[in-house]
């Protein structure tokens, strides 16, 4: 099983993220979505897995980010699809087909190797795209990712996107973790919740989390 790179969570998840599977981090803007991805690429280019990470902002734009979660991928970097053509290759979050094509075409040539898949563009396809043709193409490309010893974890925006279409996005995936703000009193608590995963029992409770210099810890709720 794939570390998600944050110990605590790998600790929830009985050693990290399924094998072959997909997973959907869920949370309104602004919460740390792609914190968690970011730790799951370090994870993966520390243990020499092909990491491919597929982003709507620029590749300077993501390492920028990084950095403020104590992330840094200096010394080895992923295989970069950026809508700005900053990496490896340019994509157009309009044109499916060709964005399909090219990343079944990169995990071939790298299917001897243990893969990780990372993006943040599937709200701005929603965006973009009728969401009945994103279902099409999102459950095309994971039976051709699950061909291969690959984990494909992605990102989702709450609050974008309409309730059956995010019902729908949700119900594709194996795992859905939700990422959440829950005011209490005068405080605001950031809440995880494992929604559901595949091969892991119901965990229906919620998780406190907390960003550190060094990671993100998650703990139980109240503590």
């Amino acid at each position: 099983m794939p570390a998600t790179g944050i110990t605590s969570l790998d600790r929830l998840l009985g050693d990290g993220y399924p094998d072959r599977s997909t997973v959907l981090i869920v949370g309104p803007p602004g919460i740390g979505k792609e914190a968690l991805g970011y730790w799951f690429t370090q994870s993966g280019l520390v243990q020499n897995d092909f990491t491919l990470y597929v982003t709507r902002l620029s590749s300077k734009e993501v390492l920028q980010d990084t950095r403020a979660f104590g992330v840094d991928f200096s010394h080895s970097v992923p295989f970069w699809y950026s809508s700005d053509g900053s990496g490896q290759m340019k994509f157009n979050v309009n044109d499916l087909a060709s964005l399909s094509y090219n990343i079944k075409d990169v995990l071939k040539q790298n299917s001897t190797r243990r893969i990780r898949v990372v993006t943040d563009v599937v709200s701005s396809l929603l965006m973009l795209n009728p969401p009945d043709t994103v279902y099409k193409f999102l459950t095309q490309l994971f039976s051709d990712v699950k061909q291969y010893d690959a984990v494909f974890l992605a990102m989702l925006e709450e609050g974008m996107h309409p309730p059956n279409v995010l019902a729908a996005m949700q119900q594709l995936f194996d795992g859905v973790i939700e990422l959440r703000l829950y005011e209490e009193g005068l405080r605001v608590l950031p809440l995880l919740r494992i929604r559901k995963m595949r091969g892991v029992p119901p965990q229906p409770g919620y998780y406190n989390f907390a960003f550190t210099k060094t990671g993100m810890e998650v703990s139980a709720y109240g503590k």
